[in-house]
């Protein structure tokens, strides 16, 4: 199982096409910043993607998250065979 960095809705796009979630969300805020390509979602269904932006709100900061394609497996499998030939 993969731990996910920011939980979310992978399903739960706002206005502006992206899945959103809350910062206060991430297993570790500091590594949810713009550009940052993290783990989203649950337990149950995770998916890579790129931090797109924070916005500030009343109810607290919003990320905004560009899931990018493919499972988090198949990225892990690119990281083992890119730092096994290293």
């Amino acid at each position: 199982m993969t731990a996910v960095d920011i939980t979310a809705d992978l399903n739960d796009e706002d206005d502006t096409g992206y899945v959103w979630t809350f910062l206060d969300e991430a297993r570790d805020p500091s590594v949810v910043v713009p550009g940052a390509i993290v783990v989203a979602g649950t337990p149950d269904a995770q998916a890579v993607a790129v931090v797109v932006d924070l916005v500030t709100k009343t109810a607290g900061t919003v990320v905004h998250l560009r899931i990018l394609p493919g499972s988090v497996s198949n990225y892990a499998a690119a990281i083992l065979r890119s730092t096994a030939s290293a």
